[in-house]
């Protein structure tokens, strides 16, 4: 059996948005994907300012991404460690230069760059493989701004069982939030939320209210409804009690190591 093409990206991905995940699940189509991350002293060199993540968290989240094998400190901006076995350097147009292109000719490494027309949109991740006879675990939210700590929740949902994630839609957002919610649109918030390993399934609820997933909970029958501590309100306790759902609030904590993260905070407002 032949090895697996071996394909590598190289870069700071601070502040992880739709468009990163869109160009590392393009990459990961070409063969198994390493991830070359810059280290803070790197990143601020290239980009002139302290990052907004240290190097610690960037690699939490990225080695929590589904499309992601493996992440590895980077050694150079332009050219890859001298131990790194390349088949493919992946690149996309904004930060593709010819130092790249240059060291991937020398080293015999097909170069890579991927177009915006080629990371447009959004598609729906398709459901991650379980394994037979876990529970169903859901979760509810609106993931505006995902961070580090919607991955600690999601790590730690996923323990009990296979984990649903429901995202507000649009409307409803807006409904509970007020105008300027949400930020982004429901399609790329299912598709970040589904990019991460530790979801099952991301879907869009079809419901309205604190309780907005009530029709999917009917079609997909959890075994526990999962929240944070300061997502237990709504009435989602009662709920639980009236279909005899499990209802598990989980503390918020970060991964260890790392910063505490919400959304409010890194947005402003």
């Amino acid at each position: 059996m032949s090895a697996k093409t071996q394909v590598v990206v190289s870069g700071g991905f601070d502040d992880i948005k739709a468009r990163d995940l869109r160009f590392l699940e393009e990459a990961s189509k070409l063969g198994e994907l390493t991830v070359l991350l810059w280290p803070d002293a790197v990143l601020k060199k290239s980009t002139g300012k302290t990052p907004k993540f240290s190097f610690a968290e960037r690699e939490y989240f990225l080695k929590a991404v589904r499309y992601v094998g493996k992440v590895a400190q980077a050694e150079s901006l332009d050219a890859l460690p001298d131990d790194s076995r390349a088949d493919v350097w992946a690149d996309y147009d904004k930060t593709a230069n010819p130092p790249r292109k240059k060291f991937a000719a020398e080293k015999k490494t097909t170069y890579r760059v991927f177009t915006a027309d080629e990371l447009s949109g959004f598609p729906e991740p398709s459901p991650m493989p379980g394994a037979p006879g876990r529970k169903k675990v859901i979760a509810t939210g609106c993931f505006d701004w995902f961070h580090s700590g919607h991955v600690r929740f999601a790590e730690e949902a996923s323990g009990y069982g296979d984990l649903y994630i429901c995202l507000g839609s649009d409307a409803n957002v807006r409904l509970l939030k007020g105008e300027g919610h949400p930020l982004l649109s429901e399609a790329e918030r299912r598709y970040v939320v589904g990019s991460i390993k530790f979801v099952k399934q991301a879907l869009i609820t079809t419901g309205s209210g604190w309780v907005d997933a009530d029709p999917e909970i009917r079609r997909l029958k959890p075994d526990i409804y999962v929240v944070n501590d300061d997502g237990d309100k709504g009435g989602k306790r009662e709920y639980c009690q009236k279909l005899g759902l499990e209802y598990l609030v989980l503390k918020r904590k970060p991964a260890p190591g790392l910063p505490e993260r919400t959304s409010t905070n890194l947005r402003g407002f």
